[in-house]
């Protein structure tokens, strides 16, 4: 989903959030899981590269997955009220599709999976919200998965920031380019063939 989004907006958008601190996170992390496009990744990325000691890297990470999880209790609003029509206007007949499959088959596993990845998080809230999923499991969910999310970038970043981009050769880069590859292009697979399985 990031692919489709001009790289002048994203980088407009981070610059502008980066100069509020901690509530520009907030915001772009709120309206990201709600309703806008800009992922809030890379801002929490350069947030704990710049930060001075372990206790602000949690605490970014903590800021980045609760104004997560409260943008996705605005998404989950917006499908209760006007799912139908925002579903249709916003998101393709094949994304809502494969959506529902997801929450219909695996209920609370769906969110954390949404949550975590990068599909569509906005839309799952939506048709959350559509549905009238437990309010209770969807914001479980939500915590877990954008937790890790954020936390287990955060962590390494945190750990091994400095390191990391100081030893970051061509080998290096290959072998992480390679190993996102192969975790990536499975799961993209069984994305793309939610809708088979269905049939």
């Amino acid at each position: 989903m990031t692919s489709l989004i001009p790289q002048e907006m994203i980088d407009s958008v981070h610059d502008w959030a980066d100069g509020l601190g901690y509530l520009g996170l907030a915001l772009v992390s709120a309206s990201e899981a709600a309703l806008q496009p800009v992922p809030p990744d890379p801002l929490v990325w350069n947030m704990i590269l710049g930060a001075d000691d372990g206790l602000t890297v949690v605490l970014i990470v903590l800021i980045a997955t609760l104004s997560s999880v409260i943008g996705a209790l605005g998404g989950y609003a917006i499908g209760v009220y006007g799912g139908g029509f925002v579903l249709e206007r916003f998101v393709s007949t094949a994304t809502t599709a494969r959506l529902n499959i997801l929450v219909e088959r695996y209920g609370v596993t769906g969110i954390f999976i949404a949550a975590v990845s990068p599909i569509p998080y906005k839309a799952l809230a939506w048709i959350a919200g559509a549905g009238r999923m437990d309010l209770r499991l969807f914001v479980a969910a939500g915590l877990v998965g954008r937790g890790l999310r954020f936390g287990i970038p955060g962590a390494l970043l945190g750990i091994y920031g400095e390191t990391m981009r100081d030893s970051l050769t061509w080998t290096t880069f290959t072998a992480a380019a390679l190993l996102g590859l192969a975790i990536v292009i499975p799961a993209a697979k069984w994305w793309q063939n939610l809708l088979d399985e269905e049939e």
